[in-house]
């Protein structure tokens, strides 16, 4: 019993394997989205600062949609309230999976990324309250450097060939379902526009009956993704933010498996949409949202202007500050013990990763300040804190990276060739590795 205590007590330990699966799966759809939102977000930021940037700014503001029904929308707007509603339903099916099966099932399991990851949004939103009340500016960005990109986060990786281990990956992957949940959280309690309840209320018997047909095990495309359209078109016309709509069918769909299904309505759900949601939602959202000026002028003022430089303080060194620290005092605080392999630097190098807030920071900068001439500054900011960021966490991991490849090798030997690494078949119950994930 005590050996088990102390198994279970290891922090960024082996993974088990069903989630190191799962894991897996998931990076790598979400490493390939961030490479093509990387590719999306130079060419906005070109495209924006060529001699050919009025053509950006009329396509961005091309207006189409049913007038009629009040969804007559620019591209820009389709592509932020439409196409991130698609991420944010990949957000919510993710964290019910983590809620029902994954890390955050149990007190236990979620109170060291839960507190990290808490401590990561409170700590950015403190930097930048302090930094906007100091320069006499505006609080009304709080929320904008609160939010993790991971597909930003892991297209760095992957353009850096590092080889951080899974159990790294994983919480990196954690902490950012919580920042989502978070994000949404902000969205839908402080930035509602004038509400419209019989809309609302539309919307909401809409999810009544989306539940209904995933309690009563319905199965049929014909059935959701028309019900799913109409509950969004009703939640923006009610005034509440449409991506809100997507997180609630994803937290409605089911995770678990019933007896003979090979996979539970969220798990085919996920598979089906996150390909689309990281290869084009949010490289569409980046296309049309990233394209700011980056003139030596616009740049400086990111620096001169305190909402701004709220924003990158909050990035840069809020996010490192609050995700350490808070990492650091949960696991003393719940006894963890680190992994033997890996030391407190790999944490402090994860948490400077974690201020590359790309897409919903951009998101919840437009919301704040509805004003263009605003905004403009605060993507500046976002680009520019996400980019610092980005850079000194290259440093810190590449300065790893020899340790990371060592700890990877061991991972995935797999001498006897039966698809299961040779570590999950040796390490006994009680080797400090094979510890619980996180």
């Amino acid at each position: 019993m005590r050996a088990a205590r102390r198994e279970r007590s290891v922090f960024l330990g082996l993974l088990p394997w069903p989630e190191r699966v799962q894991v897996a799966r998931a990076l790598r759809t979400e490493t390939v989205g961030g490479l093509v939102l990387l590719a999306a977000a130079v060419v906005a930021l070109v495209w924006a600062n060529t001699p050919f940037s009025g053509t950006y700014e009329q396509i961005r503001d091309f207006h189409f949609g049913i007038s009629s029904l009040g969804l007559d929308l620019s591209v820009g707007h389709w592509t932020a309230d439409g196409l991130l509603a698609v991420f944010f339903l990949v957000a919510g099916i993710e964290l019910k999976r983590e809620l029902v099966v994954g890390e955050l099932r149990t007190p236990a399991t979620a109170a060291l990324p839960v507190v990290a990851a808490v401590c990561g949004m409170a700590v950015p939103t403190a930097f930048y309250l302090a930094t906007a009340g100091i320069g006499g500016g505006s609080g009304a960005g709080w929320a904008v450097p609160m939010a993790t990109d991971i597909a930003f986060a892991l297209a760095v990786l992957a353009v850096l060939s590092t080889h951080l281990p899974s159990a790294l990956r994983a919480f990196l992957l954690t902490l950012a379902v919580v920042d989502d949940l978070g994000a949404i959280l902000v969205i839908a309690i402080f930035f509602t526009a004038d509400l419209n309840p019989a809309a609302l209320a539309g919307a909401f018997t809409g999810l009544v009956a989306f539940y209904l047909l995933q309690r009563h095990r319905v199965r049929g495309w014909w059935w959701y993704v028309p019900l799913g359209v109409t509950v969004w078109a009703l939640m923006y016309i009610g005034g509440v933010h449409a991506t809100v709509a997507g997180v609630a069918m994803g937290l409605i769909l089911r995770t678990t498996r019933d007896a003979g299904e090979q996979a539970s309505p969220g798990e085919r759900t996920e598979h089906l949409l996150r390909p689309v949601s990281a290869g084009v939602c949010v490289p569409l959202f980046a296309l049309f949202a990233a394209g700011v000026s980056v003139s030596g002028g616009a740049l400086g003022e990111v620096f001169t202007r305190p909402e701004p430089l709220g924003v990158v303080l909050g990035l840069v060194v809020g996010k490192t500050v609050g995700i350490f620290a808070g990492t650091y005092l949960a696991a003393r605080f719940t006894r963890a013990r680190l992994n033997p392999d890996l030391a407190w630097a790999d944490v402090l190098a994860l948490a400077v990763l974690t201020g590359i807030g790309f897409t919903v920071s951009l998101l919840i900068g437009e919301l704040a300040f509805p004003d263009p001439a605003d905004a403009r500054h605060i993507k500046a900011a976002v680009l520019l804190g996400s980019l610092i960021a980005a850079g000194l966490a290259a440093l810190l991991v590449k300065r790893r990276n020899g340790i990371y490849r060592r700890l990877c090798e061991a991972e995935d030997q797999d001498e006897d060739a039966d698809g299961v690494p040779d570590i999950y078949q040796q390490a006994s119950p009680g080797h400090g590795r094979a510890g619980g994930g996180m």
